[in-house]
């Protein structure tokens, strides 16, 4: 995994976490009460920022199962140790698979499964061998943080919607066979929990990037806007002082960012 990548992971954490829904926590805390040791199934683990955020908001031990296709990302998931809200003791294994392959005999013995940021870079195919896999394990899945193609800066500005436009087409792009979901996976995950007659709580949980997070904003800018000039290279020239004065205004704390995200919770009354 390339360092460029684990660091945009690191930026971001703290933006994530501030943003997720933890009212969505609190029937998961409710379903798992009188559970001695429930294990949590992890899909697209990253660097575990999900187990941090997720096991210390619910009480007595836990064990989690933590899935990527990143060896090395799952390593630095593990590094260091994580406490439950009470104290107790938090264990945690790994696998390194593709998680649009697994089944619910994969998932068994799950007592929630969890996801982050996950779901917009599947396609239609791909989320509903999630879902299946989900909704046949019969737990509750916490699935956050999927973009919805939805972007506010904050002054505006008149190329702000056709590079959002593009970029949301960069989402929906087709790449190595695979045609992506992007903004309009967590509708279809919905669907498709529905579809299985699994009930489905949606929450708005947007990143609001403000003076003090210039870092994360000036690096979610520059992929932001070099996605949509990938996408629509007639964007390049006409966006180039554009993004000069986004930077400065992002540099001098001026511009406010809001980036679109839903929660899920599936199965848990």
């Amino acid at each position: 995994m390339t360092r460029a990548f684990v660091d945009w992971l690191a930026l971001r954490e703290a933006a994530d976490a501030a943003a997720r829904a933890p009212e969505l926590v609190e029937p998961v805390r409710r379903h798992l009460a009188g559970s001695p040791r429930p294990v949590i199934h992890d899909l697209g683990s990253g660097t575990g920022s999900m187990t941090r955020w997720v096991a210390p908001r619910l009480p007595g031990p836990q064990h989690w199962v933590l899935y990527d296709r990143d060896a090395d990302l799952l390593a630095r998931a593990t590094a260091e140790p994580i406490a439950a809200a009470d104290g107790a003791p938090v264990t945690v294994e790994t696998r390194q698979r593709d998680i649009t392959r697994l089944t619910p005999a994969d998932l068994d013995g799950a007592a929630l499964i969890t996801a982050s940021a996950l779901l917009d870079m599947l396609t239609a195919d791909e989320v509903e061998r999630v879902v299946a896999a989900c909704a046949g394990a019969g737990c509750p899945a916490l699935l956050t943080l999927s973009v919805i193609g939805q972007v506010e800066l904050t002054p505006p500005d008149p190329l702000d919607a056709a590079v959002a436009d593009a970029f949301n087409a960069h989402q929906r792009r087709t790449t190595g066979g695979r045609t992506l979901l992007g903004p309009d996976a967590a509708d279809a995950c919905v669907g498709a929990f529905r579809e299985r007659g699994v009930g489905v709580v949606v929450r708005s949980t947007p990143w609001r990037l403000g003076p003090d997070q210039a870092d994360l904003a000036a690096e979610w800018f520059d992929g932001w806007l070099g996605a949509a000039c990938e996408q629509r290279p007639e964007l390049t020239g006409r966006t180039k002082n554009y993004a000069a004065r986004r930077r400065t205004e992002i540099a001098a704390g001026r511009l406010g960012v809001v980036v679109g995200h839903h929660d899920l919770l599936a199965g848990c009354p």
